[in-house]
């Protein structure tokens, strides 16, 4: 009988452990790399986008160095299409005056506040474009045109 109780509260409490999960939560600074990995099909949505090779062009020849902090979910399809538009654009551009920061945040928005930095940040994905340490635009939740368009705009190029 002991032993049935036994496997029986082993088998209970195997049930309710927190199982890993394909595609799962990524919070706080994050490398392109451990983003792919978690979430391996953000790959092919960056492979599946089609900048404009003329845009992509201009950006390109940016002559000063952009810093563009973006704020994303991983549990977020926003954040999915263009986190991974951004990706291929910036591979596109192959350009080191381009750098990228990316802050994972947590589905709960009552959990967010602290990887903002202090930062006034509404929707996700935001995309803070930074010159020179001084915030000159953002791109926040969708790109009005394009994502490259939009940078463009922005950079005034």
């Amino acid at each position: 009988m002991r032993t049935w109780a036994l496997t029986l509260s082993l088998v209970l409490y195997a049930a309710f452990l927190p199982c890993p999960s394909f595609g799962e939560e990524l919070v706080g600074p994050l490398t392109r790399e451990a983003l792919l990995a978690a979430n391996p099909d953000w790959q092919a949505v960056a492979a599946a986008y089609q900048p404009k090779p003329d845009l992509v062009d201009r950006l390109r020849a940016c002559g000063r160095e952009v810093r563009i902090e973006v704020f994303l979910g991983t549990w977020c399809s926003d954040s999915k299409a263009h986190v991974s538009a951004l990706f291929k654009v910036l591979e596109m551009a192959d350009s080191p005056l381009f750098r990228v920061v990316l802050i994972g945040v947590p589905e709960d928005k009552d959990k967010r506040e602290p990887y903002y930095g202090g930062r006034d940040i509404v929707k996700l994905p935001t995309f803070l474009i930074l010159v020179d340490g001084r915030e000159i635009g953002r791109i926040v939740e969708t790109p009005e045109r394009s994502l490259e368009e939009d940078l463009l705009r922005i950079l005034g190029l």
